[in-house]
């Protein structure tokens, strides 16, 4: 295989699940990883975009919520990723190159030395149209979620919220300037067992995203990439807010 493929990713375990998974059957070429956006100037921006106490609400959320429940999923964490093979495993510093953000000149300049066939995007910010374009490459991305019915965040949550089980799973799809909106190779429903809630959903999502991921990575390698054309309504999801979430957890039995 003469393709060159990047890793274009935001810190954390997906990052690594990502390439474990994939590096065991394509090699490779380096993994540029952005560091985080600014706290204090993300929170800003999503109080302006969607108000004050929605916000607060979901910062609640993740302080109580989120805690609680990674603290009782352990042991089904442990289960997803055992069975899926998922490896938390350290890349190799020889292939890692940080940079402040994707849409940086670094990062620009650094695609451009590259130059790689095949980028695939895992957990950065949103990516300008001067990084998409400085190379003649396939932009690939996992979404936790179903698009675009489900795109933005906790697209898996989102689904079984709306009693929308058939939308509850994960989409590969091409990147470009939008949120989510790239066109669709792959998309699959995920497994939810009743000891699952919204900590472990994002774990089922990758595991089956990854196996996604190879056949796009292999359909973009013999030129055989096919668009799947889905007509349905398209809705952006953001962080649900602690009474949100206890609301639905209360009369709907949604973890």
């Amino acid at each position: 295989m003469d393709e060159k493929i990047v890793i274009l990713a935001g810190k954390g375990n997906s990052t690594l699940f990502m390439y474990n998974g994939i590096n065991d059957a394509y090699q490779i070429l380096k993994v540029i990883i952005e560091q985080p956006v600014n706290r204090k100037s993300f929170i800003k921006k999503r109080i302006k975009r969607l108000g004050f106490i929605t916000v607060m609400g979901q910062i609640l959320f993740q302080i109580f919520c989120v805690k609680f429940l990674d603290l009782t999923s352990k042991n089904r964490v442990l289960k997803i990723k055992s069975d899926n093979n998922l490896s938390s495993q350290s890349i190799p510093d020889k292939i890692l190159a940080p940079v402040s953000s994707v849409n940086s000149i670094e990062c620009v300049s650094l695609l451009q030395k590259l130059n790689p066939d095949i980028v695939i995007v895992n957990g950065t910010r949103i990516i300008s149209e001067k990084t998409l374009n400085c190379i003649d490459a396939t932009f690939l991305n996992i979404h936790a979620g179903i698009t675009p019915n489900y795109r933005g965040v906790h697209g898996g949550y989102w689904a079984l919220a709306n009693n929308d089980i058939n939308n509850c799973g994960v989409t590969v799809h091409l990147v470009d300037k939008g949120i989510d909106t790239g066109g669709i190779l792959f998309q699959e429903n995920i497994d939810v067992l009743a000891n699952d809630n919204f900590t472990t959903y994002p774990y089922l999502q990758i595991a089956r995203g990854i196996e996604l991921m190879k056949k796009a990575i292999n359909d973009a390698i013999t030129g055989s990439i096919s668009i799947k054309q889905k007509q349905s309504d398209s809705k952006l999801w953001s962080h649900p807010t602690i009474w949100k979430y206890l609301w639905l957890r209360l009369t709907k039995g949604v973890k």
